[in-house]
Order: C-alpha cells, then sequence, then structure tokens
C-alpha cells in the first residue's frame, strides 16, 4: 500500500522506481497505469484525471508491460507485437517494424510465442507495449528476464526513447542500473517515498542502508558505477554492476 506519496514525473527523462521486496513498487505502477485507483488523491495526466479518461484515451498516452504478463493466444512474434496497435485501430506497419528491430525480433517474427525463450518472451511483450508509440512507457522490471547484451540493449533503447520525448518509468532492482543509465530515482520503503531525485542522491550510501538496511559504497564513474555492499562483518563483500 501506497501512502502520502505526491509527485510530478517529467517526459523526456527515465524514471527509476527502485526499494526492497514489499515496498510498494508494482503498486505505484499500476497507480500510475490507471490500473489500480488510490484509495485517495488523484493521478492526472496532462490535467486530466486518469481515472476519468476513455480507456482508449489512456492506452493511447500510456504503455504499461506488467511483471508477469499473460499470452493468450500462440501466436507468431510479430502478430503479438502488432497487438500493440489496437488503441489506435490501425495497422502502424512503422511502427510494428521499429519495434521489433528494437529488441532484435526479426529473426523471431513468424516464429510461435510458444517456442521462445523466456527472455525472448519479455522482449516480445516490451515489443508490444513500443509498437503502441506511447507518450509514457511504464515498465515492472523488463530486465528481469534479459541476458546482459539485451538488458545493455534495452536501457540504450529507453535512453532513446527518452531523448525523443517520451516518458520511461520503470521499476528496477539493479541499483547500479539505476545510478547509471536514469535520469531520476524514486525509493520506496513500506509504501512511503524515502527519497526522489537524481541517482547520485536518491541512491547514496546513507539512503541504501536506510532503505536495505545494507551497507554499500559506490566506486567508478557515473555511466560506469559499481555497488559494493556486505550486510554486516561476517559477510564477504558483494559487487554489483
Amino acid at each position: 500500500m501506497i501512502a502520502d506519496l505526491s509527485t510530478t514525473l517529467e517526459p523526456g527523462r527515465i524514471t527509476a522506481i527502485v526499494g526492497p521486496n514489499g515496498a510498494g513498487k508494482s503498486s505505484l505502477l499500476l497507480g500510475l497505469a490507471g490500473l489500480l485507483a488510490p484509495a485517495s488523491g488523484t493521478v492526472t495526466l496532462g490535467g486530466d484525471d486518469i481515472a476519468g479518461l476513455h480507456p482508449r484515451v489512456r492506452a493511447q498516452a500510456i504503455g504499461y508491460l506488467p511483471q508477469a504478463p499473460d499470452i493468450a493466444w500462440d501466436v507468431a512474434v510479430e502478430a503479438l507485437v502488432a497487438l500493440g496497435r489496437l488503441p489506435w485501430r490501425d495497422r502502424g506497419t512503422d511502427a510494428i517494424e521499429a519495434a521489433l528491430d528494437a529488441l532484435s525480433l526479426q529473426p523471431l517474427r513468424r516464429r510461435p510465442v510458444s517456442q521462445l525463450s523466456g527472455g525472448e518472451r519479455a522482449r516480445v511483450l516490451l515489443a508490444r507495449v513500443l509498437a503502441g508509440e506511447p507518450r509514457w512507457i511504464l515498465a515492472d522490471e523488463p530486465l528481469a528476464a534479459l541476458d546482459l547484451a539485451h538488458q545493455l540493449a534495452l536501457t540504450a533503447h529507453f535512453t532513446a526513447c527518452a531523448a525523443n520525448g517520451q516518458g520511461v518509468v520503470v521499476v528496477l532492482h539493479d541499483l547500479a542500473i539505476a545510478m547509471n543509465h536514469a535520469d531520476r530515482v524514486l525509493v520506496l520503503k513500506d509504501g512511503r517515498l524515502i527519497a526522489d531525485g537524481p541517482p547520485e542522491l536518491a541512491l547514496d550510501p546513507q539512503v541504501i542502508a536506510q532503505g536495505w538496511g545494507v551497507k554499500a559504497r559506490w566506486l567508478g564513474v557515473r555511466g560506469a558505477m559499481a555497488l559494493v555492499a556486505h550486510s554486516g562483518p561476517e559477510r564477504a563483500n558483494r559487487v554489483i554492476e
């Protein structure tokens, strides 16, 4: 449950939502997507209460990728990606091709989704979101099932989306990715916002100690920083990259 949270997100930036398990990250993303109504207060999009928007208008503006999405039909990759155009009621061939290119899915375009690996399926589902060309991309742990190369490629694509004016909001567990690639970080703990700002401030060692109960320090330079953390003197240091 989220409590007493008030914030304004800006397009053209990557905002990372981080925090320990059960902090409320997914609930916050659902609220931002208009899929979970707040008990009090409002979520607005361009000055309009998101709850009052027509579902098609909301779907045109917001592309939401849940943490564990279901695939109802065993269709080909290109057909599943094309479903991202439903809010626009058009084929949107260029947008579909761009999404397939962005996630390196052209070689798989005619393969049934049942024959994909977990990581390949995750890329296809994200491509479906990108094909809708939303103003806002909301993704819940989009990197979790990807290998290192595809994590880097997707992170670069998110950066390009933000540079193109789209708002990108991602839930992450990897604090190093948030530090190196996000423009802004929201840190949640027990449903409350405990830090909000640029990564170097929102993820400083004191905040990490407060949020995760872990002693940590950063090594390296911005864009290539690693987190050295340990939970006590009896445990060996771990480097998180």
